[in-house]
């Protein structure tokens, strides 16, 4: 058993008392969003090349604590190694010991992408059997098919990807996009990932799922070949960044398609692509879209 407290922090302390509140004991500390759920809520999305002076306008700071820690002493010496004038309203929380494997899998159903395909956790048995089923654990590298980005890409892949053609899966994260790329038919895939776990991830994945045809590589090396589809499903930023390089990528004629973008950037993205390829809003989800175009050939 534990004790979890949650203590509102004005914005610009908040982390400060974070790190005080782990020097006094605490197991584990987090940040949130105080008015989450509310009109105020802020959400972050953490691009890279965006720096954030503070998370949220308003933070609460959750510590977990021992069962038999002496909470308002512990309080008060984390507050007083902050900084603050005095100890913020706190709230006391209890936490039983549960199966946590149990309580995490129970959170992860299998995703229905369309009628072609799913994705299923490897505790559940496939809804459909006759459908691809793409074998996927929640892991340390991003892609489980139940982000926004990652749906808009699996779907338009499935309408995308012929038998023989090449694929080039730029940010490959946990290999779903080009697993599924290969189960749908394609004759080459390559995933890339600038994270070494991801692509030591994506590589596990493939065996797992029976797909001998992709190879994954560490993207701080140079990619080369052309292929007949592209794929990136990072963030806005890298994206843009990115442009030249996934379009050299594209063979003449061949399809881009780019996710990991909210809604209101997308003339941000189209306006970078611009000069190579002409890209359009295919789809969207939950705030995020899927852009697409055709290398002229």
């Amino acid at each position: 058993m534990w004790h979890s407290v949650s203590l509102k922090a004005p914005a610009e302390q908040a982390e400060a008392l974070s790190e005080a509140l782990m020097e006094a004991g605490a197991l584990s500390v987090s940040i949130e969003d105080a008015d989450a759920g509310t009109d105020a809520e802020k959400p972050q999305f953490g691009e890279p090349g965006s720096i954030n002076e503070r998370l949220w306008d308003h933070s609460v700071v959750i510590a977990l604590f021992d069962a038999d820690a002496d909470i308002p002493v512990l309080l008060a010496a984390a507050v007083s190694e902050a900084g603050l004038d005095s100890v913020p309203d706190f709230s006391v929380e209890t936490v039983e010991e549960q199966n946590w494997v149990q309580l995490t899998q129970a959170q992860f159903d299998p995703i229905h992408i369309n009628d072609q395909l799913w994705i299923v956790p490897s505790w559940h048995t496939a809804p459909d059997p006759a459908a691809i089923n793409i074998e996927m654990d929640p892991g340390m590298a991003f892609g489980t098919g139940s982000h926004p980005t990652t749906r808009l890409c699996l779907q338009w892949l499935c309408g995308a990807v012929r038998p023989g053609l090449s694929v080039l899966d730029y940010g490959c994260g946990s290999g779903i996009l080009g697993i599924a790329a290969a189960r749908l038919g394609a004759g080459e895939v390559l995933g890339c990932d600038i994270d070494t776990a991801a692509v030591e991830a994506s590589a596990a994945n493939a065996v797992r799922n029976r797909v001998a045809n992709a190879r994954w590589q560490d993207s701080a090396y140079p990619v080369t070949g052309l292929y007949d589809i592209v794929v990136a499903n990072i963030l806005t930023n890298p994206l843009c960044v990115l442009a030249p390089t996934l379009v050299a990528r594209v063979k003449p004629g061949g399809r881009l398609a780019l996710s990991g973008v909210l809604a209101t950037q997308a003339d941000q993205v189209i306006a970078a692509y611009a000069p190579w390829v002409a890209l359009e809003v295919g789809d969207e989800h939950e705030g995020w879209i899927r852009l697409e175009g055709t290398k002229a050939c």
